[in-house]
């Protein structure tokens, strides 16, 4: 499993440099601007439309299948797994025809403040980009069955031709044309299911079609993906109402979120969906099985161990907020009124790093168990706060309050979803938890102090860019002497682990 998560983890942090390197493009064509909103909205609408019907598929067809597998063979979960796949296409063709009529008017509902060409672009573009919903639909299905084949680092790898595509994309549609901002979109989210269809056919998927309405199977699909609809749907309430305020505090008020936003989830696709991609089918077997204290042991060990990474960067993020805008997209089209902007939402971005961790991780436990009510329940109460504090933050703020508004209630969701968990499957070991949360809080404290020091320092000397890396250095050398003398258990075990791998090649 450790090593497993480590080659994820390898994966994923070259496919967000090439992520990062794909805003960069963007800012750098585009910056903050009219046509960088248009085309960040036409993004957001297919994906948002679909995001709530994928994720419920893929988190109620890995339990599932997993549990036909185990009753009634492979080739049972197989005639379930296509059913599933053939409703899914008809729903996709439904949605991307609904998506090109009533263009305009979804725009509207997902950025009321634009006019004008900004508008007229906008629902051009999420005419072309509303066919990548087929594409999202398969490729959500196919992961999570080679997921469930334990084989995590194929799906991992789709990032790679995406990123690649859409770079493409961006660069042509500056030389040659717009239109091919969003058809390269469609390519680069079809090129994802490209990817991972000639994995899992090697993983014994045969294409069959079916569609039996009366499956049992698929109706508990249904069953159980309809709470997962209600709390994805009202979560992604969240990034409506955050891009229609920002559509209306400042042009380019989108985009600058999407930058930030960007750069904040960095380290929740790094670290806590590599864990979690792993742990859930894990999980899943533990259910299964009935063994609960196997499903309270890994998730201890997730927790304090995402604890032990996201602080420390919460910290460092916070500090940090202007010039690491200003090193990754302060060039070309991205002026100053653009850095600013995104710093300010990137600082209070920040703070709910750990807050979103958290609800990933507990959410997937909830998912294990086929509970899918809880989550939903928790995510409407966290969305209504996220509303009522993005109206009042935002007035103070602007686009900070937005951003402060989303963490607020990330924090929020993951306390409900903790405590509901704990009545649910009893004690998790709370003091252990608290006692290595503290130790990592004071841990990064120090380390805070130790970068900001250093980089204040460097930076009359050397200049903003290589003060910031001094500071990095400074901090995670400090960061890792004082977690290794308040000997956590976590970090004992990876020393240990480190040293007898040493010990092995000397």
């Amino acid at each position: 499993m450790k090593k497993t998560i480590f080659f994820i983890m390898v994966i994923t942090v070259l496919s967000k440099i090439l992520g990062f390197l794909r805003e960069i493009v963007l800012a750098y064509f585009y910056g903050a601007s009219a046509v960088s909103d248009a085309y960040l909205i036409s993004i957001t609408i297919p994906t948002v439309i679909f995001a709530f019907v994928g994720t419920a598929l893929a988190t109620s067809y890995i339990p599932l299948y997993t549990s036909i597998e185990k009753e009634k063979g492979e080739k049972e979960a197989l005639r379930f797994s296509n059913n599933l796949i053939n409703f899914l296409l008809l729903f996709c063709f439904l949605i991307a025809g609904a998506g090109f009529v009533f263009a305009q008017p979804i725009v509207k509902v997902f950025a009321s403040g634009f006019t004008g060409e900004t508008l007229r672009l906008a629902v051009f573009f999420t005419r072309v980009s509303i066919v990548a919903v087929f594409f999202m639909g398969l490729t959500y299905i196919f992961r999570s069955y080679l997921q469930i084949k334990n084989d995590f680092i194929s799906p991992a790898l789709i990032g790679f031709p995406y990123n690649v595509i859409v770079i493409a994309s961006i660069v042509l549609s500056v030389r040659v044309d717009l239109v091919f901002l969003p058809v390269g979109l469609v390519l680069a989210i079809a090129s994802q299911f490209l990817f991972v269809m000639p994995f899992a056919c090697k993983k014994g998927y045969r294409y069959q079609f079916i569609m039996d309405k009366s499956d049992p199977q698929v109706r508990k699909v249904i069953y159980l993906a309809l709470p997962v609809i209600l709390g994805t749907s009202v979560t992604q309430i969240n990034t409506l109402v955050d891009r229609t305020l920002a559509s209306g505090i400042a042009v380019g008020g989108i985009s600058a979120l999407n930058y930030a936003n960007q750069l904040s989830t960095f380290i929740h696709g790094i670290f806590v969906m590599s864990l979690s991609t792993v742990m859930y089918p894990m999980i899943a077997r533990m259910v299964v099985e009935k063994n609960i204290e196997g499903l309270k042991k890994t998730l201890g060990e997730a927790v304090n161990g995402i604890g032990l990474i996201v602080v420390p960067i919460t910290v460092g993020t916070m500090l940090f907020a202007a010039p690491i805008v200003q090193l990754l997209f302060g060039r070309g089209a991205f002026d100053i009124r653009a850095a600013g902007l995104t710093s300010s939402a990137l600082f209070f971005y920040a703070i709910g790093i750990l807050g979103t961790a958290m609800l990933e991780i507990l959410s997937k436990t909830f998912y294990a168990m086929q509970d899918t009510k809880t989550p939903m329940t928790n995510a409407v109460i966290a969305v209504v706060v996220n509303i009522v504090l993005n109206i009042i933050l935002s007035r103070f703020l602007g686009i900070g309050g937005l951003a402060l508004a989303t963490s607020i209630s990330a924090l929020l969701g993951a306390l409900l979803l903790f405590m509901s968990l704990r009545r649910k499957i009893g004690p998790l070991g709370i003091m252990n938890m608290a006692t290595t949360f503290i130790k990592v809080v004071l841990a990064s404290a120090v380390m805070g102090m130790a970068a900001k020091g250093a980089y204040n320092f460097i930076l009359p000397q050397a200049g903003s860019n290589f003060a910031l890396l001094a500071a990095v250095l400074a901090g995670g050398l400090v960061y890792s002497l004082v977690i290794y003398f308040m000997r956590i258990r976590e970090v004992q075990v990876l020393v240990g682990a480190v040293k007898e791998r040493l010990g092995s090649y000397f």
